[in-house]
C-alpha cells in the first residue's frame, strides 16, 4: 500500500535517528503481527542517517502485506474491431504511462469513460483482467483507461494517496491523472458529463481524492477497499488510517457521487474507512431527501446496501458491505489479484451506478 520517500524524513543524527529507528521498528513489527507475520529489528549503521534505512524497512514490509500482481501481458482474445492501446501522459508534476481499451462496440457511438486506479502491486492489465471492467465495456461502449503507477515514484506501484504532495488539485499525481483523463476525453470525443474513475485500495483512495479535486472531470467514484481523501498526511497516519484507528472526516470541496464496495472481513483496510467515504460524500454533497438500507445476498455473499438520494432524485451515494469479503474486488475474476470470485459484482454494480443511476423507491 505505501512506498516511504526518502525526503518524508528529515536527516537525522546520535539520539534523534536511534529514536526514530526505534520507532521505525516498532511500527513494522505491529503491523506485521496484526498480520500473522514477524520482522527483525531495523538495524542502521552509523553512517546512515536513517531515511534509507525506514525506506526500506517499511518497503519490505509493504512487500509482505501484499502479494505480488499477475505478469503484465495484455489479452491474446481481444475482440475483432478492439484497441488496447499503450501510451503516456506528462505535464509539469510527471509522467505516467496508461492503457486505453477502446471496445469494438464503440463503432456504434461511445457512451463515456471510466478511469481505473489499480491497487499496490498490481499492473493495469492485471487490474482490468480482475475486474472485467473491459467485458463491461463492449456491452455498453465505454472507453476504459488504466493509468499504471511507476516504480520509480513507489517501489510497490501505489498510488500516493497518503502523500501532502499528492491530495490536492494542480499537485502531483491528481494532476497528472485529471491531465490523463483530459487528453483520452479530447482524443476520443467523449461527453464530458460521463466521465467517472474507480479504483482499489490505494487506487480507491486516490479515486477519492479526484473526485473531491476535479469534480468537473470526475461526475462520479468508485472506492472499492479504500480510504477517504485526507485519511491521512504522513506514513505513519497512513498506518493507523488503514488499521482503522485514524479516518479522515474533511468533506470534499464540491459534491461528487460516489459508490463504495467494502469487505467486512477486510484486515488491510478496516471498514471504518468505507463509512469514512460515505460520510465525506455526505458531507460534502447536497442535503439527502431519502435514504434506504437494504439486506441481500449474491454470488454467495449476503451484504447491507444502503442507498442515498440527492435533492435531484438520483442516487447521491450507495455503500455495500460485504460480508465474509477480504481485501479483494467482490465478484472478481481469478485471472487478475485480489479478487474475490464471490459476492455481488462490484464492477457491474459501479457501471450500473455512473451510467444509470437509480430513483428513489415510491409507494
Amino acid at each position: 500500500m505505501i512506498k516511504l520517500n526518502a525526503g518524508a524524513w528529515r536527516t537525522a543524527t546520535g539520539q534523534t535517528r536511534a529514536a526514530r529507528l526505534a520507532s521505525a521498528n516498532d511500527l513494522v513489527t505491529r503491523t506485521l503481527a496484526q498480520h500473522g507475520l514477524t520482522a527483525g529489528p531495523v538495524a542502521g549503521s552509523p553512517a546512515d542517517d536513517g531515511n534509507d534505512t525506514l525506506t526500506s524497512a517499511l518497503s519490505g514490509l509493504m512487500a509482505r502485506l501484499h502479494l505480488e500482481g499477475r505478469p503484465a501481458t495484455p489479452p491474446a482474445d481481444l475482440p475483432d474491431g478492439a484497441q488496447y492501446a499503450e501510451d503516456s501522459f506528462t505535464c509539469a508534476a510527471g509522467t505516467r504511462r496508461y492503457r486505453t481499451y477502446v471496445p469494438a462496440s464503440a463503432q456504434e457511438g461511445i457512451t463515456g469513460l471510466v478511469v481505473m486506479l489499480h491497487g499496490c502491486t498490481q499492473t493495469p492489465e492485471d487490474f482490468a483482467a480482475g475486474t472485467g471492467m473491459n467485458a463491461l465495456a463492449e456491452q455498453h461502449r465505454f472507453v476504459v483507461v488504466y493509468p499504471q503507477q511507476s516504480r520509480g515514484d513507489n517501489a510497490q506501484s501505489c498510488w500516493n494517496w497518503f502523500s501532502r504532495g499528492d491530495q490536492a488539485r494542480d499537485r502531483g499525481e491528481p494532476s497528472i491523472l485529471a491531465g490523463l483523463t483530459r487528453e483520452v476525453v479530447a482524443r476520443h470525443a467523449i461527453p464530458g458529463d460521463k466521465v467517472f474513475v474507480a479504483g482499489l485500495s490505494a487506487g480507491a483512495a486516490m479515486a477519492v481524492i479526484l473526485g473531491g479535486a476535479y469534480p468537473e472531470v470526475f461526475k462520479a467514484v468508485g472506492a472499492h477497499s479504500g480510504l477517504p481523501a485526507g485519511a491521512a498526511k504522513d506514513v505513519p497516519s497512513a498506518f493507523s488510517a488503514m488499521a482503522g484507528r485514524e479516518a479522515g472526516s474533511a468533506p470534499r470541496t464540491a459534491p461528487t457521487r460516489t459508490i463504495v464496495f467494502h469487505g467486512d472481513a477486510d484486515a488491510t483496510v478496516h471498514p471504518s474507512n468505507g463509512a469514512g467515504i460515505v460520510r465525506q460524500a455526505l458531507e460534502g454533497g447536497p442535503s439527502q431527501s431519502l435514504q434506504t438500507e437494504t439486506a441481500g445476498a449474491a454470488g454467495g455473499r449476503s451484504y447491507q446496501l444502503s442507498k442515498t438520494y440527492g435533492d435531484a432524485g438520483t442516487e447521491a451515494v450507495e455503500h455495500w458491505v460485504v460480508e465474509g469479503l477480504g481485501h479483494a474486488w467482490s465478484g472478481g475474476q481469478s485471472a487478475g489479484s485480489y479478487t474475490d470470485p464471490k459476492g455481488p459484482d462490484a464492477s457491474s454494480e459501479m457501471v450500473r451506478f455512473f451510467f444509470n443511476p437509480s430513483t428513489p423507491p415510491t409507494g
